[in-house]
């Protein structure tokens, strides 16, 4: 079934791309020496980089937003409380032990229903929560001459960077999860090609 129009396909491989870039050359500027000039002038530009990779991501998490506004891909974001909580741990239980033993999939992919109960709450979290989080602590770190209040007797860019590094952490950790679980399809490569061409390849009967 055709379930990633093309819009969602280049959103996501240049979403990609900037989290890597972005993960690399915060890496380079967290870790860098200070002391060394070599590595000072590497630090500078690694800072450059990032800001631009940081600048394109905000523009691509705007048209992403807007895209969800706009098109039915919105719906697929939407919590429904009831009954969530016991759909969550029905997902969780195939991926600890049902799908190991050949158990079908207890939310298949339809084109009304393209995240399974866990992956919904994962992205939700992810795109609505983190992301917005990890943008805005780092526009208040661009902002050198930002004034932010103190906070638990931390200053407001220590507090900002410490927000910054942990939404940055934690989503290279759901980026990890989510290549892994990409492998999960009817194939391996499955779920990837389906980001090429666009079509879900389903092994449901």
């Amino acid at each position: 079934m055709y379930l990633y129009p093309k819009w969602i396909r280049a959103w996501h491989v240049l979403n990609a791309v900037l989290f890597v870039i972005l993960i690399i050359t915060g890496l380079n500027i967290h870790y860098a020496d200070g002391e060394s000039t070599s590595v000072g002038a590497e630090s500078i530009a690694a800072v450059k980089r990032h800001n631009i990779a940081a600048l394109l991501l905000i523009i691509n998490y705007i048209v992403f937003i807007t895209g969800n506004i706009i098109t039915k891909n919105g719906q697929f974001y939407k919590i429904a409380v009831k009954g969530f909580v016991g759909d969550l741990v029905i997902q969780l239980k195939y991926y600890l032990s049902g799908m190991f033993k050949g158990e079908k999939r207890p939310f298949p992919v339809t084109e009304i229903q393209k995240f399974n109960p866990l992956q919904k709450f994962s992205y939700v979290i992810a795109m609505y929560i983190a992301v917005p989080l990890l943008i805005i602590s780092g526009i208040a770190l661009f902002l050198n001459d930002l004034h932010l209040p103190e906070v638990l007797t931390l200053s407001g860019p220590v507090y900002m960077n410490i927000l910054h590094i942990s939404t940055g952490f934690f989503l290279s950790m759901f980026i990890i999860i989510h290549i892994y679980t990409c492998t999960l399809g009817s194939k391996p490569s499955s779920l990837f090609t389906g980001i090429i061409t666009g079509y879900h390849v389903s092994d449901e009967s």
